[in-house]
């Protein structure tokens, strides 16, 4: 299950969302049914950030975390750093394919044709 939230930061505050978000990590990792999470900076925005969580099950998530201890800890580190709230969606695995998958080869060492 991943969970997808487009985070908007009030502009000026990013490099101290970064440093909230990075001990909010230790939160979120120790959950039971965490597997991974990544934090993504836009590149066209500066103020906007891409949160995917990877959870075991949906209510891993929306069960298991939102309705933790540890939850309010995360927001009282995050929350106040977001304008307008996200909104968090869940998504199942359809498709995916790697480029070990397709025969391309992502070594930076090969000679180019």
């Amino acid at each position: 299950m991943l969970e997808v939230a487009i985070l908007n930061i009030i502009p000026g505050q990013e490099a101290e969302f970064e440093i909230a978000f990075r001990a909010a990590s230790a939160i979120i990792s120790g959950m039971e049914g965490y597997r991974s999470h990544q934090l993504q900076h836009c590149v066209e925005d500066a103020s906007r950030y891409l949160l995917l969580v990877n959870w075991q099950s949906l209510e891993a998530h929306t069960i298991g975390f939102r309705a933790s201890p540890q939850y309010q800890e995360w927001k009282k580190l995050l929350h106040h750093f977001y304008s307008p709230f996200p909104v968090v969606e869940h998504y199942d695995l359809v498709f995916e394919q790697k480029a070990e998958d397709s025969g391309h080869s992502t070594d930076q060492t090969a000679n180019p044709i």
